[in-house]
């Protein structure tokens, strides 16, 4: 294998070439932004010099070469770019690989910078693993994200659900590709910068929350069986001590901004983002119980039951989204105790056995009491008092105590 860069003739101009057996598998010349380097760097968009690209290029390129090296006894570090996945790489040391997904890139976006995964988290993710002498891999899973992720997400919407896309990317995506890589790489277990806790159940492994940054409920769909095989280093501490931690080790990401919200929307309002991805504007109508008519809206699937801001409704008292029908194009509102419910259906499992749980239906929402009842194909909640703003396509996550265990998709609710 050999490299080389050479600035020598041109400040802008940077040659890489990366041999394998012999064989050159990548030759990229980058003289300024005049040569495409699509595919093998992050920076396709970027006003960077021709040295930056062809590094960048370089880095990538490595991927492939070292995810398929077997070397036991490593922990692999899923990489953000942020303080706490740095944080996480330190408990790791000395024998860990770090690795960062690159998802989604979005040069629409009103602040592609923010993004989990974008070229400067990817970068920053890197350079504090070299900081720390550990390797770093990039891979590349755009067209893979998009399919198990974002075009859910989008279909969601089309049909009037309110889906969670952090839920199911860490259940049904972002895991599985990171504990792959484990296995190539000849990790024992993958480290996250999560702030969960992991517990024995029984014959059980489930997720705890943590303290005052719990993220348990965007990682409830994880399965036990993955459970085994991962390590939350922050669980047991705030986000203060991690900056400090991050601080006292000198690395630069110490006070580095985090990303908001799905990643893929990088601070964006998820309507522009489906305006984006196609879904069309419509003007539709906004009724009442009754079907009268009171104001008018330009597409209902940018509605969601329980919102109140962005109706344009003048009314006497406060109204909210109390359903949506997307085939008819239209928004149904009224008074917030028609948002009660009390009666709740959802897809998914229960982990262990469960009766009386604490049911969170909403990321920001509180916990309700409730009775549980195991339908096969997911669950049935009997609250104890009623929840506003239920609606399907968020996740209901039920705890016993501070423990996970069960989780599912609403479906219905009465």
């Amino acid at each position: 294998m050999e490299a080389f860069g050479d600035s020598t003739r041109d400040a802008e101009w940077a040659a890489v070439r990366l041999f394998v057996d012999g064989d050159c598998i990548v030759a990229a010349d980058a003289p300024g932004l005049e040569r495409d380097l699509t595919g093998l760097t992050l920076l396709e968009a970027a006003a960077v010099s021709g040295e930056t690209l062809a590094a960048d290029a370089l880095a990538n390129a490595l991927g492939p070469i070292f995810r398929a090296e077997a070397k036991a006894g490593r922990t692999a570090v899923a990489m953000s770019g942020g303080v706490d996945s740095a944080v996480a790489l330190l408990r790791a040391l000395p024998d860990a690989v770090g690795v960062t997904l690159r998802l989604w890139l979005d040069p629409n976006g009103p602040d592609a910078e923010r993004a989990c995964c974008s070229p400067e988290a990817v970068i920053a993710a890197r350079e504090t693993c070299h900081r720390l002498g550990i390797p770093h891999v990039t891979l590349d899973l755009r067209e893979e994200f998009r399919h198990a992720v974002v075009a859910p997400f989008v279909d969601g919407y089309t049909h009037g659900a309110t889906p969670n896309p952090c839920m199911r990317c860490n259940g049904a995506f972002r895991f599985g590709e990171l504990l792959a890589f484990a296995d190539r790489a000849g990790c024992d277990r993958l480290a996250t910068g999560h702030y969960a806790r992991i517990v024995r159940h029984g014959d059980r492994t489930l997720l705890a929350r943590a303290g005052a940054k719990d993220q348990s409920y965007m990682l409830a769909q994880l399965d036990p069986d993955v459970l085994d095989r991962v390590w939350f280093p922050l669980g047991e501490q705030d986000k203060e001590a991690t900056r400090a931690e991050a601080d006292r080790a000198g690395l630069a990401v110490a006070r580095r901004a985090e990303s908001q919200d799905a990643c893929f929307l990088a601070g964006d309002d998820y309507r522009a983002f489906l305006s984006r991805q196609g879904l069309p504007r419509r003007r539709g109508a906004i009724v009442d119980a009754d079907g009268r008519e009171v104001g008018a809206h330009d597409g209902a699937w940018g509605f969601t039951p329980g919102q109140r801001r962005g109706l344009g409704v003048v009314a006497e008292r406060p109204l909210y989204v109390l359903d949506t029908d997307t085939a008819a194009n239209t928004v149904v509102v009224g008074p917030r105790e028609s948002l009660a419910r009390t009666r709740v259906r959802a897809s998914g499992r229960l982990y262990v056995p469960a009766h009386r749980v604490d049911a969170k239906l909403r990321y920001r929402s509180p916990a309700v009491p409730a009775t549980v009842s195991d339908t096969g194909d997911g669950f049935e909640l009997e609250l104890d008092e009623p929840a506003y703003g239920v609606a399907c396509g968020q996740a209901a996550v039920l705890y016993v105590g501070d423990v996970v265990v069960g989780c599912g998709t609403v479906t219905s609710s009465a």
